[in-house]
């Protein structure tokens, strides 16, 4: 049984950030949506492109009413690596996500596969969530390729937000 369904409201996020602060989905007051993209980790050499692809444009996103926060489950010392080692200086970097809650999310889940990656993790997935913390969209993958590309998703957010285009998904 799928937990997410379009204009449904959204499991409960809270996480703690690298910037010291806790990051709760319902403190967020976005003037459109709220962006959750979860990333595998720094392990992941698809996730550092993608979050530096996203860092440089933040500001785009930023100016369409997006709030953004990328979550992962490393540990606080591994996300403080990540933000050391990778360009996304301007995003907001969410640790510890446990894996109980990221099946909440209906993430894909995954063992450890060499010595390198955590013994389990979670697969990339982002989500557009509307300020009532219903969800609009989600992009689920099992695998660390074919996540949406950003400039395609700041167009559809236009689109979206021109036409007033619901979610659609929820039958």
């Amino acid at each position: 049984m799928k937990n997410l369904i379009p204009r449904k409201e959204v499991p409960e996020l809270v996480v703690d950030t690298v910037n010291g602060m806790t990051w709760d989905l319902r403190d967020q007051q976005p003037k459109n949506f709220t962006m959750v993209v979860f990333y595998r980790g720094l392990h992941c050499p698809v996730c550092k492109s993608y979050l530096e692809e996203l860092n440089s444009k933040i500001d785009s996103f930023r100016d369409k009413g997006v709030n953004v926060i990328c979550i992962s489950t490393n540990t606080r010392s591994i996300a403080e690596e990540t933000t050391m080692k990778w360009d996304v200086e301007k995003l907001t970097i969410g640790f510890d996500f446990s894996i109980e809650n990221a099946r909440k999310w209906d993430l894909f889940i995954s063992d450890g596969i060499s010595d390198n990656e955590p013994d389990v993790f979670f697969e990339p997935a982002l989500f557009l969530i509307k300020p009532d913390r219903t969800l609009y969209a989600a992009s689920i993958q099992s695998m660390p390729f074919a996540r949406p590309k950003f400039d395609e998703l700041l167009k559809s957010i236009s689109f979206v937000l021109n036409e007033d285009y619901p979610a659609r998904g929820e039958a």
